[in-house]
């Protein structure tokens, strides 16, 4: 049995026009990145285990269905959560983590939010030309290592401004995670709210669902984690 192959189908769900066939891999995949973001909500360093396995298999669903450039953004939250890893298994010399839960400094705060504006706009305007250099970048590699891969027909983007927002705060939302800041799960709930209605709009309807329930669990984090870093600064004034 193929595993790791998209056309090895695990079950047909009759959901949308069609239903939907989940193969075995995005159901082990989606499973490990719904486990990733629960674990991550409760500060469990282990989420960052099931974070490496959701974005290698779903690196791999990308090859297989030629989405190149998205393969290249997996990549990055590959490394992403190996710097997650460490950074939140880091000790002080008392035994005690290193990094806490706490919001972002108002100066940081709006460096971030410029420099999302600036990468959102950027990226709506160019989105079409970066992606293609991203998957020619992409097919390169992978023909240098002796895949036997081609340049797939690239459509313009969709949506491109939502596409933008999505990839660009992906990207802040996991920077922000991997130094335990509040402001990571805000953002991710905008990042899984997006999602919920492009998916909808485009009749993946099984993707648009697992990330309704992403957008539950983002909510919970956010919840939490604010609830945290009133601790840690209840604390921080009590010492």
């Amino acid at each position: 049995m193929d595993i790791f192959s998209t056309q090895n189908i695990l079950v047909h769900i009759p959901f949308g026009v069609g239903g939907y066939d989940l193969s075995w891999i995005e159901a082990i995949g989606t499973l490990a990145g719904l486990l990733c973001i629960w674990l991550a909500s409760l500060e469990k360093i282990s989420n960052y285990l099931f974070g490496l396995i959701n974005v290698t298999l779903f690196a791999v669903i990308f090859f297989q269905i030629q989405l190149y450039a998205s393969l290249l953004l997996q990549l990055f939250f590959f490394a992403a959560n190996l710097y997650g890893w460490y950074a939140w298994s880091r000790q002080t010399s008392d035994h005690e983590r290193a990094l806490k839960i706490r919001w972002l400094s108002l100066p940081k705060a709006l460096g971030w939010g410029a420099a999302c504006v600036i990468a959102i706009a950027l990226m709506t305007r160019y989105i079409d030309v970066v992606f293609g250099f991203l998957t020619r970048s992409a097919v390169q590699i992978m023909q240098g290592m002796g895949l036997q891969v081609s340049m797939p027909q690239l459509q313009p983007d969709a949506f491109p401004f939502w596409d933008a927002c999505m990839m660009v705060l992906s990207i802040v939302a996991m920077i922000l995670m991997t130094r335990k800041y509040v402001e990571n799960w805000l953002l991710w709930v905008v990042i899984n709210v997006i999602s919920v209605m492009i998916f909808a709009r485009q009749g993946v309807y099984a993707m648009s669902l697992e990330y309704a329930i992403l957008t539950l669990i983002a909510l919970n984090g956010s919840r939490m984690w604010i609830q945290s870093a009133r601790e840690q600064g209840s604390r921080a004034l009590a010492g």
